[in-house]
């Protein structure tokens, strides 16, 4: 690598850093914000919210890294321009396609990252949290243990409790179970205890009533009791089965045994194809977008208005790069032989890059096309 590559190398990485930490934490602190609220305010401790606020940064990586290097390079490229390095290099005989090798090997490294993020860190992270969720579903201490409010974790089961003693004695308890379809069960004690073990977790409780409704015949039993103890071990077994997220599939399964991966998620084979080609189409967004903000800025050098429509610009392609990426998902998606559509967003951020570096090689081009349409018309 020569001093120059090492030097605008250099400055890309420095920016690229900058503005990552900056999109980061303005992602993180939102998504931390909705994290407190589902977590803290469920009865879970800080340090389970800063647990799931680290793993869930893999993820808020994993979106700001294109932006990122798109606004470093655009950044870069403008200050070069606007201090008349670019224009100081050029005339040491240097081609545009050799100014742009540092950014190229800039937007390599960025989308060697995003790959690591993508095929590895994300999934490997979004398990950790669905395992851990699953561990926390499981303390019902957080779920359930709430003084004064109606509790519905868990679909057909209302919970209240009264008063929670610092001896962790519940007082005045109601529950209702109306989960089977031909009867009720309504409890009512004056106090209760929770009881778990590895395999159950068991509610006692003492001193109540239970009063049970049979739908088809429509009668009301009343049993009182001294004390009973109710089973939620089922209750919670079932809210813990579901299929694993496709996102959080490891990489080499979707390459080596893509059959068993649609087995696990229940995902046609259409989607799973598609997901493993879009981890890679990530990572190449990451060079795309930053040669395509070189490529735009770079033209600006040559320009007299500046470089701020060229920013413009240089969004509005990317733009156009995120609106081509819309509409060639759902083919993607849904047919199993439009996989390469996977790849149009790359493709045409490439295209739109070599026709910039085009134009700013040859300014003459678009002159001689409107003098033509001008002696035409």
């Amino acid at each position: 690598m020569s001093h120059l590559d090492r030097y605008v190398f250099k400055q890309c990485l420095t920016v690229f850093a900058f503005f990552t930490l900056v999109f980061a934490l303005v992602m993180w602190i939102n998504r931390a914000v909705i994290l407190f609220d589902e977590l803290v305010t469920d009865g879970h401790s800080a340090k389970v919210f800063l647990e799931f606020s680290v793993l869930a940064l893999p993820t808020v990586l994993s979106m700001v890294l294109p932006v990122s290097a798109f606004a470093a390079t655009v950044y870069v490229t403008s200050r070069l321009s606007n201090e008349s390095e670019l224009a100081v290099i050029q005339a040491t005989g240097m081609s545009p396609w050799r100014l742009a090798r540092p950014v190229f090997m800039f937007g390599l490294l960025i989308a060697t990252l995003m790959f690591g993020l993508t095929a590895y860190l994300v999934p490997k992270t979004g398990t950790n949290t669905k395992d851990r969720e699953f561990e926390l579903s499981q303390s019902l201490g957080a779920k359930f243990l709430r003084e004064g409010s109606f509790q519905h974790s868990v679909k057909g089961v209302t919970f209240f409790i009264r008063e929670i003693t610092p001896e962790n004695e519940l007082r005045d308890v109601f529950l209702s179970d109306r989960r089977e379809k031909d009867a009720s069960y309504t409890y009512t004690s004056e106090r209760a205890f929770l009881v778990q073990t590895e395999d159950q977790t068991i509610f006692v409780m003492q001193k109540g009533l239970m009063q049970s409704h049979d739908r088809t015949n429509d009668t009301l039993s009343l049993t009182q009791f001294d004390e009973l103890a109710y089973d939620l071990t089922g209750t919670f077994d079932a809210a813990r089965k579901g299929r694993p997220h496709i996102y959080y599939l490891p990489t080499a399964l979707l390459w080596t045994d893509p059959q068993l991966a649609a087995d696990l998620t229940g995902q046609p084979m259409s989607r799973l194809i598609e997901d493993k080609h879009r981890r890679i189409q990530f990572a190449a967004l990451c060079l795309v977008s930053s040669m395509i903000g070189f490529a735009a800025l770079f033209a600006a050098g040559f320009n007299s208005f500046g470089s701020g429509r060229f920013i413009a610009l240089a969004i509005f392609l990317l733009v156009i790069v995120k609106l081509v990426e819309s509409v060639v998902t759902e083919p993607a998606r849904t047919n199993l032989d439009l996989w390469y559509l996977v790849y149009a967003p790359s493709v045409v951020g490439l295209i739109m890059f070599w026709v910039l570096m085009y134009l700013s090689i040859n300014p003459n081009v678009l002159r001689k096309q409107s003098k033509l349409s001008g002696q035409n018309t």
